[in-house]
């Protein structure tokens, strides 16, 4: 439970002994709100709730603050509840509930900040998703990170997760693909093949075709279109699965479009649809009543030409969703999916299943910026920016916290030449330098011939630096993001306490100095206990985005 829950309850009990004394009217008593003050003078903690309630109890919210106050129960791990105009209940922690907390992170490790929410519960997560038409690019893998954060957040919440890819390996694209492939098989050969405006001009194409040539020769040269596209898709794939890997992401599932046509699914979704009565055929082409589900206007589902529009397959992909008995599935796709993604799930509906399991979630693009300039991308056109190119210039870690450092709400520009940057500047270097700070002093110590469990018997009640208790209070917040980001689906949030974090950590380095001649001995060992307790966040924190904690930089 974390903080915010223990605090929310027992303010719900003063408000009922209240009650129950006849201080407060009688009524059925809210969810409590426990929010952070913007300033630490006014506590740890304060609640607005008797703002809320001054219509029901037809009082003042201040006196409704004063009775709640009046009849709190005595509570060990709380120093003091103060009242403040119009109506906030202000609440401090005592000091030895903050220095527990670093006990709690030492003991946990990375199961610190761990929740319930979940147990019991399955959760599938799908991201990215790209066509298997070229490499990674990096505008798609804002998604991946996101997706890949937020399933280490829920695991650790409790759910059994399952990080999912959606492989669009049938229809036009792959068609496409195989010509290109061809064309350019064909060209190596000395034969006059040109590419057209909807194929792939990439070089990676002439890297493939250069491979089939050099192990067939022309011996391929009637073979069709197909295997020339099954190929370069497999391929592809292949290279999209290491990809990712660099950057620390691993998918549990690789779901293949391909795989609903074998079986069947497609046609036996929209022959259901039929039976239901919300697909009708005009002009030869078969309709979906998405206007009976509050569309603006019914949907192709089969084209003239027999060919099923995207919109056929993602039903039958979210149906084989629905009967695979996801608790909670979380769908997180490009701005391009903001008006397709309802439809689909209208879709599901009609297929006779509840959708309100499913939840998506949209990003806005991401632009890169190098040299103080917008780099063009485009994957058809071979014009974009590779993400094992990024990962050689940059690495995985600034990737990952870029991608995941603004809501996904809000559009990103990644500027490499910051993501290089080795000062505070750099968001990425000003966290993990946090951690590096800590392997420091634990190197120094050693060097100097510190014994290594100096700090296993440390009075924390030591630990009353002002700076040291602003870093407990943030320890403590970690439950309550992991809660935060699950419940929402944002995983921005972890990025946003992460630098936050660092923050209050470089301050107490700076302020509260361990390995000084001037340090009595026993404050020695509780700050040996502290940056030990640091170290394990920070490394906790970093892998919770998917980012390494060095021990130097």
């Amino acid at each position: 439970m974390t903080v915010h829950h223990q605090l929310a309850a027992v303010l719900q009990e003063a408000v009922q002994t209240a009650q129950i004394a006849g201080t407060l009217p009688t009524f059925d008593p809210p969810e409590m709100t426990i929010e952070r003050p913007r300033d630490v003078a006014f506590g740890d903690y304060a609640s607005p709730t008797p703002l809320k309630l001054a219509r029901e109890a037809r009082m003042a919210p201040l006196k409704i603050a004063q009775a709640i106050v009046q009849h709190l129960p005595d509570t060990a791990y709380i120093q003091e509840v103060t009242v403040a105009p119009p109506g906030f209940i202000n609440i401090r922690l005592t000091e030895a509930r903050l220095q527990r907390v670093l006990v709690e992170v030492g003991e946990q490790g990375a199961e610190y900040g761990r929740l319930h929410l979940g147990d019991g519960k399955k959760a599938q997560i799908e991201c990215v998703s790209a066509n298997p038409t070229g490499p990674i690019h990096i505008g798609r893998t804002r998604g991946g990170v996101m997706g890949d954060t937020l399933a280490r957040a829920m695991r650790l919440a409790g759910y059994d997760v399952v990080l999912e890819y959606y492989y669009n390996d049938a229809g036009r694209q792959i068609t496409m693909l195989g010509e290109s492939t061809k064309i350019r098989y064909l060209q190596l050969l000395g034969q006059e093949a040109e590419l057209g405006p909807d194929h792939y001009k990439g070089d990676y194409i002439t890297d493939i075709a250069r491979e089939l040539y050099k192990a067939h020769g022309d011996a391929l040269l009637d073979e069709s279109t197909e295997y020339f596209g099954g190929y370069a898709k497999d391929k592809i794939s292949q290279s999209q699965k290491e990809t990712l890997r660099r950057i620390n992401i691993v998918f549990d599932v690789y779901f293949n479009e391909q795989k609903l046509y074998e079986t069947g699914r497609v046609w036996e979704a929209l022959e259901i649809l039929q039976e239901k009565g919300y697909v009708y055929a005009q002009e030869n082409a078969q309709w979906f009543k998405t206007t009976e589900f509050g569309d603006d206007k019914d949907r192709v589902l089969v084209k003239q030409s027999g060919e099923p529009t995207y919109r056929m397959p993602d039903i039958a992909y979210h149906w084989d969703k629905a009967q695979r008995g996801f608790d909670l599935v979380v769908d997180i796709f490009g701005p391009d999916h903001h008006a397709t993604a309802p439809q689909v799930l209208m879709g599901v509906q009609a297929l006779g299943y509840p959708t309100d399991f499913v939840r998506t979630v949209l990003h806005q693009i991401i632009s890169i910026i190098k040299d103080g300039q917008e780099v063009k991308m485009s994957t058809r056109s071979g014009t974009f920016v590779a993400l094992d190119d990024i990962l050689d210039e940059v690495g995985p870690d600034p990737i990952r916290y870029f991608m995941i450092s603004r809501s996904g709400n809000s559009p990103i520009e990644f500027d490499l030449d910051l993501a290089l940057e080795k000062s505070d500047k750099n968001p990425v270097y000003y966290i993990q330098n946090a951690h590096v700070r800590c392997a420091g002093i634990f190197r120094k110590w050693a060097e100097a011939g510190g014994a290594p469990d100096a700090a296993a018997d440390a009075d924390l009640s030591l630990l009353t630096h002002e700076n040291e208790l602003a870093f407990m209070r943030k320890a403590l917040e970690l439950s309550a993001v992991i809660e935060q980001m699950v419940l929402t689906s944002e995983p921005h949030h972890i990025a946003f306490y992460a630098y936050e974090l660092a923050a209050v950590f470089h301050q107490a380095y700076e302020k509260c100095r361990v390995l000084s001649e001037e340090v009595p001995e026993p404050l020695r060992r509780a700050r040996l206990y502290f940056y030990g307790a640091a170290k394990q966040l920070f490394a906790h924190v970093l892998n919770l985005m998917g980012m390494s904690a060095p021990e130097v930089m």
